[in-house]
């Protein structure tokens, strides 16, 4: 009798350790599935080219300068998020790059390299959700987005004429989780001006016309970014979220 009741004793220990580590593994999967916080920020900056759009230039391969910037995002959810950002970059065209006949420059052609510094606040819509897939659940480390907003563009150049004027810019790119708090970004985004003298003149034409974007200057621009995730969103929010 008192081997029977030492087998089962033995037994009912070794059940309870297989339980245990049981346990123990499922504990350890459920904290690594946890271990990536959700942050509500990212900050960083990234280089890339810009290029004027207007009277003397229509080719989005032409009159290509390089850019860099900063940037901010405060990211409402997986989906969605605001960005600010601050770009310095060249405007450079002229006569010659088109084939339009202006009268003004028949016989001496104009050219223009001018300095501009982009700044703005954006939306950014996310068609997929963003994240590592452990912070969100569902999330993808590689989406796509678009993104519209307002912005104000300061320009000064060789006539020492500067122009502050107001641009809304539309675009689209893409964004790539690289690590658990590092995301890098490819943007592409026009930038449609209200002014009619980003490249320091106007209505080379001599048609003048007026209307909030008609016969407008623009500019394009293409920027790799780099960003580092910040300020970590409370694992008590998140379960509230649930």
């Amino acid at each position: 009798m008192r081997g029977a009741k030492t087998y089962i004793t033995i037994k009912t220990a070794t059940w309870l350790r297989g339980l245990m580590v049981i346990c123990a593994i499922m504990l350890a999967a459920t904290a690594q599935a946890q271990e990536d916080d959700e942050y509500l920020m990212e900050v960083g900056g990234g280089g890339g080219i810009i290029g004027y759009l207007g009277d003397f230039n229509g080719s989005l391969t032409k009159c290509l300068q390089p850019a860099a910037g900063l940037t901010a995002k405060y990211k409402f959810n997986p989906r969605m998020a605001v960005a600010v950002d601050a770009t310095y970059g060249k405007l450079k065209g002229g006569s010659s790059n088109t084939t339009t006949y202006y009268p003004d420059y028949a016989n001496e052609p104009y050219e223009f390299n001018n300095n501009l510094v982009d700044a703005g606040a954006r939306f950014e819509f996310n068609f997929l959700p963003y994240g590592t897939g452990n912070d969100y659940r569902g999330a993808k480390r590689l989406v796509p987005y678009t993104t519209l907003g307002i912005g104000a563009t300061y320009v000064w150049g060789q006539d020492a004429k500067t122009i502050f004027t107001a641009n809304i810019p539309v675009g689209f790119g893409v964004k790539y989780k690289a690590a658990n708090r590092l995301n890098v970004t490819l943007q592409w985004t026009v930038h449609f001006s209200l002014s009619d003298q980003l490249d320091g003149r106007r209505d080379p034409y001599q048609v003048y016309s007026e209307g909030l974007f008609k016969n407008t200057d623009c500019y394009h621009r293409l920027m790799v970014t780099l960003t580092y995730d910040i300020w970590a969103k409370c694992r008590i929010c998140n379960n509230n979220d649930d």
